[in-house]
């Protein structure tokens, strides 16, 4: 990324794939609700008073799960979640002091593979309307919007993307 400060930028991002409850990623996760998780805490609240929980995995849904490194330091994560016949990429995170550095790219990269590895055609992905840096990166991975898909349907601000992967 132009104009990238990190001094993390030039290490080389390695992606590995572990099971959903490995300790990098539940900390990864724990990181990315904290950082997220109060920009729609008036959102999930009154989801959870209607009885819908948009946002829940199903442990069993879970494909596959990527924590990233950058040398031995823990840096990204995601996950790939069945929703009917497509794979659904979940939970991307990269901590802030190794965003700009390729950590996000190389996990997309990754989510891609396995989506294609498995003779799909395409991956989604939903993302909040209160983070439009996620929005914009994205739209310049090839992203392209497509209308709400369950369970998301509930949630009219939101963003629903897919990506073809031919």
């Amino acid at each position: 990324m132009a104009g990238n400060t990190s001094p993390h930028a030039d290490l080389p991002v390695r992606v590995i794939t572990v099971d959903w409850d490995h300790p990098d990623a539940e900390t990864l996760r724990g990181e990315m609700s904290a950082e997220v998780g109060p920009r729609y805490a008036h959102l999930e609240a009154e989801l959870g008073a209607r009885g819908l929980a948009p946002h829940s995995i199903d442990r069993e849904s879970v494909h596959q799960t990527f924590v990233a490194y950058v040398a031995d330091e823990l840096v990204g994560h995601a996950a790939l979640r069945w929703n009917a016949d497509d794979l659904e990429l979940k939970r991307m995170f990269v901590r802030r002091a190794y965003r700009g550095t390729g950590a996000a790219t190389a996990l997309l990269h990754a989510a891609e593979s396995t989506a294609r590895e498995a003779g799909l055609a395409r991956m989604i992905l939903q993302t909040g309307h209160l983070q439009p840096d996620a929005v914009r990166f994205y739209e310049r991975s090839g992203y392209h919007r497509i209308p709400l898909f369950a369970p998301y349907h509930v949630l009219p601000q939101s963003n629903c993307f897919a990506r073809s992967l031919r």
